[in-house]
């Protein structure tokens, strides 16, 4: 999306597979990270966790990172799949022992609900049809009336995902978390995206 030749910016809508399966992960696993973002709604852990020196939730941390956002958080070694997921989880070759055994036993369950989820973000999506463009062109346009310029050039990524709380979260440099609650409320959406939109243009 562009607001005019130059500058220029860029907003990608969607809900990652990647972003969606750690999510499900953590709340399986009852990992912690990251404190500030909510629960998923209706989820929660499997069995109970044995007690470790703090490695599951460490490893699971970089993999999110690399999941978000991957050209910001590169992998120190090469990536290997974890056969029950498919192509849907790499994790490095050595660093990610204990998450690449953790997840295994989740396999079945964790795609079922990633694709549950998926289908809910495209129904929605449909709804709303040509929505999202001016969504975002709208509050871009508000904001350069507000501040008397054009919006700098600038690259937005929004995941929107099931969460048991109402708001948008910033999950990486460019990327916010925003529930998919909000995101069907046109005005809240509005109010609530000004901030970001604010932050980078």
């Amino acid at each position: 999306m562009h607001a005019g030749a130059t500058p220029s910016w860029v907003i990608r809508e969607n809900a990652g597979r990647g972003i969606l399966l750690a999510l499900y992960l953590r709340e399986v696993l009852a990992v912690g990270a990251p404190a500030e973002l909510p629960r998923l709604r209706d989820i929660g852990a499997v069995g109970s966790r044995a007690p470790d020196d703090g490695r599951l939730e460490r490893q699971w941390r970089s993999w999110w990172d690399m999941t978000v956002e991957p050209e910001e958080h590169p992998s120190p070694v090469p990536l290997e799949l974890v056969e029950a997921y498919g192509t849907a989880i790499a994790l490095p070759r050595s660093g990610a022992e204990e998450l690449a055994r953790a997840v295994v036993p989740h396999a079945g369950a964790a795609l079922a609900w990633v694709e549950w989820a998926e289908e809910s973000y495209r129904t929605a999506s449909k709804s709303r049809r040509g929505d999202s463009y001016r969504a975002y062109a709208g509050t871009i346009a508000e904001h350069e009336r507000e501040v008397g310029r054009r919006a700098h050039s600038f690259e937005l990524n929004v995941e929107v995902l099931p969460l048991a709380e109402v708001g948008v979260w910033w999950i990486g440099r460019k990327t916010v978390a925003v529930t998919d609650s909000l995101r069907s409320d046109a005005a809240a959406f509005d109010d609530a995206i000004h901030p970001i939109i604010a932050e980078l243009a």
